[in-house]
């Protein structure tokens, strides 16, 4: 990777983001606006909403970024823009791990947002730094771009990228722990638990939940996530295709 036409490549695509109000109220107001839901559901189980709440923090940006990206990408491919910007010499590489930065970058701001958001107005409490959800959930959004990535490649249509979403990303939600412990679940649902990405995210995100200070297992946990994001930015450079047919 080159690092200056990296940088353009990150620059040029948070340019783009800036400019799109939408997509920037779907980043900043409704996760925070979704907290606020939930916290109503829980108002009287303090306990409960801090549990809920947590995961949560981690989860919006993973379906946002995995849903705003794998459209984003796909536009570029069916309006030509990929074609051209392929003829310069911008590589795969660059341009994924472009896209991964800038939306890992605003994936930050939003985590930030919600979280003041969670502990500042809604009442949150965790053992751990909010430093560390943030941290999390910046990695579950580079993760979520980098499958959005990697999906768009078998989507010819907006529509077809939209349906991704549930067998991506629903079965993970379902199977993280958050619903039922996952040392409690069958066993072939353990095992398929143990392969997906996001069950490692929300293991870290409890773990900052009951631990005051950082513990092997999150960190762990945090190696995984960053690794499995890695090899999907890779998927996504191998399978990237200029146009949809």
């Amino acid at each position: 990777m080159n690092p200056r036409i990296l940088a353009a490549t990150t620059s040029r695509i948070l340019r783009q983001l800036r400019h799109d109000r939408r997509t920037v109220a779907l980043l900043l107001v409704v996760p925070s606006a979704l907290l606020a839901l939930v916290h109503s559901m829980y108002v009287d189980q303090p306990s409960t909403f801090d549990r809920v709440a947590l995961v949560m923090l981690g989860f919006f940006p993973f379906v946002v970024m995995f849903l705003v990206t794998s459209i984003a990408m796909l536009r570029e491919r069916t309006t030509g823009t990929l074609e051209r910007l392929l003829t310069t010499p911008l590589g795969k590489l660059d341009l994924l791990f472009g896209y991964g930065i800038a939306f890992g970058l605003a994936a930050v701001v939003q985590a930030v947002v919600a979280s003041v958001v969670a502990y500042g107005v809604l009442g949150l409490d965790t053992a751990g730094d909010s430093g560390l959800v943030v941290l999390v959930a910046a990695l579950n959004a580079v993760l979520a771009v980098a499958l959005g990535l990697f999906c768009s490649a078998f989507a010819r249509t907006e529509f077809q990228a939209v349906q991704f979403m549930p067998v991506v990303v629903v079965p993970q939600l379902l199977l993280c722990g958050l619903f039922v412990p996952r040392g409690e679940m069958a066993g072939w649902l353990q095992a398929v638990s143990d392969a997906l990405p996001l069950s490692y995210a929300v293991e870290a995100l409890q773990e900052v939940g009951a631990h005051a200070e950082p513990t092997g297992t999150m960190w762990r946990d945090v190696a995984v996530v960053a690794g499995a994001a890695a090899l999907a930015l890779v998927l996504a450079a191998a399978t990237l295709r200029r146009r949809s047919g």
